[in-house]
């Protein structure tokens, strides 16, 4: 063989070629009445011994990964001090809190007051 072969591809090819033996497909070679005897006419058999001898027209596509030709980019380290990350984290905390506002997510501190006061009157009545 010129090829190497997977065990599963063998298996695939001579099962492929006995389902055609099978099914009365001429034979690639020519063996004599007394080999298909000791064969016992088996299309597994003949099969096998047509892969064997590398007379099967059967061929494998394996489909290949793509190489990819990208490389990655080492990160540059920015050196911050605990000062910054704490202005930058209530900055972003700020934010936040007024984008909750505008969309109507948390109330302001003078409505949640005015509520309050709203329910406990109502709780009194």
């Amino acid at each position: 063989m010129e090829h190497q072969f997977t065990k599963y591809e063998i298996a695939r090819i001579i099962g492929a070629r006995a389902l055609q033996i099978a099914m009365d497909a001429p034979l690639l070679l020519k063996i004599s009445k007394e080999e298909m005897e000791k064969l016992r006419y088996d299309s597994l058999k003949i099969a096998e011994l047509e892969f064997n001898k590398n007379t099967l027209p059967i061929t494998i596509s394996r489909p290949m990964p793509r190489k990819r030709k990208e490389k990655l980019i080492a990160v540059k380290e920015e050196k911050v001090s605990d000062e910054e990350l704490e202005a930058k984290e209530k900055e972003v905390e700020k934010e936040i809190a007024e984008d909750a506002e505008q969309l109507g997510l948390v109330a302001n501190e003078e409505e949640t007051d005015t509520e309050v006061a709203d329910q406990a009157s109502s709780e009194e009545n």
